[in-house]
C-alpha cells in the first residue's frame, strides 16, 4: 500500500510535536490589587489592603487569601515578599494544594530571622509545613533541620525579597532572589496532587507583590 509523501511528513511532524504540547507550561501574572478589588480573593483575615512602594503593587494581608478559581498541580510560583523584623511575628508565604483553611502546604518564611546573629535562629529562615499532620512543631521535633534551613546570601529583614517555589510530583526546592542554588529542597509529605493556591500570613500583616504562576 503506498502513503503519499505528503501524508507521512504529517503524520511525522504530528507525532514528534505531540510530546512538546503535552508538557507545555504556561505562565499567569496576576494583578494582586486588582483581584483584591474585583473580590477574587477569598479572604480568611482580619485585615486586607491595597499597596504601593515603589515598583511593587500588591496587597498586605495576614491570615489566608485564596486566589478564586485557580486551581494549583506543579510548577513555579514566584512572588515578591516583604515581611516585619519583629521577633516571633512575622511569619509569610504561599499556601498551595489546599483543601480548604486547615488542609493545606505552605512554604512560608521567617524575616526576624533572616541575618540573625544566633545560629540556630539563622537555619530557621525558610519552612516547609503540610498541614495539619506536620506542623512546624512536629517536623522540627522529629525531622530536625530538615524542613527548614537558612538563606544564603540572607535578605535584610524588612526589605522586600524575591521567592521562587518550584512544586513536583515528589518534591518541592524553594529558591530567594534568583539564586541558583536552593536555599530549601524537600520532599512533599502528602499525596495530593493539585488544590487551591494563596497567600498565607500569621501574625503581623505581609505584603505580598508580582505573583507569577507556570504550571
Amino acid at each position: 500500500m503506498r502513503i503519499s509523501l505528503s501524508l507521512f511528513l504529517t503524520t511525522i511532524i504530528y507525532f514528534l510535536f505531540i510530546p512538546i504540547a503535552a508538557n507545555c507550561q504556561q505562565s499567569q501574572s496576576f494583578n494582586l490589587q486588582q483581584l483584591l478589588k474585583e473580590k477574587k480573593l477569598e479572604l480568611f483575615s482580619t485585615t486586607t489592603s491595597a499597596l504601593d512602594d515603589a515598583d511593587k503593587h500588591g496587597v498586605s494581608t495576614d491570615g489566608i487569601a485564596w486566589l478564586k478559581g485557580i486551581n494549583f498541580t506543579k510548577g513555579t510560583i514566584e512572588i515578591d515578599l516583604r515581611g516585619k523584623d519583629v521577633q516571633q511575628q512575622s511569619f509569610l508565604g504561599i499556601a498551595f494544594h489546599g483543601i480548604d483553611t486547615t488542609t493545606h502546604d505552605v512554604i512560608y518564611f521567617r524575616p526576624f530571622n533572616f541575618r540573625s546573629t544566633d545560629p540556630v535562629r539563622k537555619a530557621h529562615a525558610v519552612q516547609y509545613v503540610s498541614h495539619p499532620n506536620f506542623p512546624w512543631e512536629r517536623l522540627r521535633k522529629d525531622s530536625t533541620g530538615q524542613y527548614e534551613k537558612g538563606i544564603d546570601p540572607p535578605p535584610a529583614a524588612a526589605d522586600w525579597f524575591h521567592a521562587k517555589i518550584v512544586v513536583s510530583e515528589t518534591d518541592i526546592k524553594v529558591y530567594v532572589n534568583h539564586a541558583t542554588t536552593p536555599s530549601l529542597t524537600v520532599n512533599k509529605l502528602n499525596n495530593r496532587k493539585d488544590g487551591l493556591i494563596g497567600l498565607w500570613d500569621v501574625d503581623l500583616p505581609g505584603d505580598f507583590a508580582n505573583l507569577v504562576i507556570t504550571q
